[in-house]
């Protein structure tokens, strides 16, 4: 049974949603599959010894370009362009003048274009709903100021995402050798445009249906790839993954899989208001790069001390039933942070979450009570992910 959901984008593929009679849900401004009909199902394929498809086409995609654009990039993001090689990828955030988080992003190096000394590089952003039109306004206002041009292809797109033990067996199944040998961080583009066109969007991703740029990544801790491709291809991309025993997953089983797997999600876990290293993205942080927009505040917090709260993990002793938002108390009773995101782990067969915690708090194994409500719960600090 499929809910009625209007006035929100939809994805390329909702009329495959329909057909496998997924239950639809609003999520940051998009109907999405919530569940298709049984979502402990749906989290086993990926997290035990299957293979799960997820339709992430509600992701933000931007295609950056220009001879300039590693320069301008490098000073909106905390990452290194200049150090990102063809074929790869790197985690980065866009902070804002005091250091704290517009958005968290995905950034891929694609084929530069052009040739010899006149090729000019090209990135793909990949980034979250929420922080899509925040990302495109802080990029779009540049390319009036040098060889740096700005295009916003989500319309253009959709990706699915292939995660599971037995995601490269799909993926090699489906689109070859080549696909499912991209290595971790890696991409690959298996087909390219022979028309000569000048745009880069047909230059550098799939610009016809049987066309998939292959991104080696995980969105749940298991095994993972991306799958970038043109909109007119997307169903009978879907319908080959799912044929070759890839089962649809819907955003439910998703949220379990991916705070197992310690993945903060903007708006939930972190916003505007987290500096951009309180929010666990260690990762996409470069402390050598130079200057770039929060640049200063950053580096201040790392070099002259450390931050006085962090996103970590909690674990309960049992399962529980506790709210996001959630206080989390030290054994004495004091106040020392909040629950972000919550769920029960079938894995590991008791309720996690993801919470902030003061600085003093958060080495592993610390004792805390949670108090949600009237209710009070036994839980300690955990490292993440919680499942690996």
């Amino acid at each position: 049974m499929i809910e009625a959901v209007e006035r929100l984008s939809k994805s390329p593929l909702e009329a495959v949603h329909e057909r496998l009679g997924a239950t639809m849900i609003e999520r940051d401004g998009w109907a999405v599959p919530e569940s298709y009909g049984d979502e402990l199902l749906e989290y086993a394929a990926v997290r035990e010894r299957g293979c799960g498809v997820i339709d992430l086409s509600s992701r933000g995609r931007i295609l950056v370009s220009g001879t300039e654009a590693v320069q301008f990039l490098n000073g909106l993001i905390t990452n290194d362009m200049k150090t990102l090689a063809v074929n790869s990828w790197m985690p980065a955030a866009f902070p804002n003048v005091q250091g704290r988080l517009i958005a968290s992003v995905r950034v891929m190096r694609l084929m530069d274009e052009g040739a010899d000394k006149k090729a000019s590089p090209v990135f793909l952003i990949d980034t979250e709903a929420p922080t899509h039109e925040s990302v495109l306004k802080t990029i779009e206002r540049f390319t009036l100021a040098g060889d740096f041009r700005v295009k916003d292809v989500t319309g253009e797109t959709a990706m699915l995402s292939v995660q599971g033990k037995k995601a490269i067996d799909v993926v090699r199944s489906v689109l070859g050798d080549g696909a499912a040998g991209v290595e971790e961080n890696q991409l690959t583009q298996i087909a390219h445009d022979s028309s000569g066109s000048s745009d880069p969007l047909a230059a550098t991703l799939p610009s016809r249906s049987n066309q998939v740029a292959v991104v080696r990544a995980s969105h749940t801790g298991a095994d993972g790839f991306d799958l970038v491709v043109i909109i007119d291809g997307a169903g009978s991309l879907w319908d080959a993954l799912q044929g070759a025993g890839a089962r649809p997953v819907g955003f439910a089983a998703l949220e379990t899989l991916r705070i197992e797997a310690g993945v903060a999600r903007y708006g939930v876990d972190m916003d505007e208001t987290n500096v951009v290293t309180e929010a666990a993205l260690d990762d996409a942080v470069s402390y050598t790069k130079g200057c770039y927009v929060g640049q200063e505040i950053i580096a201040r917090i790392k070099y002259r001390g450390h931050v006085a709260k962090k996103l970590t993990g909690v674990t309960f002793e049992q399962a529980v039933k506790v709210a996001a938002g959630a206080t989390v108390n030290a054994e004495d009773d004091k106040e020392v942070g909040r629950v972000t995101s919550t769920t029960y782990s079938p894995h590991l067969g008791r309720t996690i979450a993801l919470a902030y915690l003061k600085y003093d708090y958060l080495p592993v194994g610390t004792s805390l009570r949670i108090s949600s409500g009237n209710e009070h719960f036994a839980a300690r600090v955990t490292e993440l992910p919680f499942v690996r």
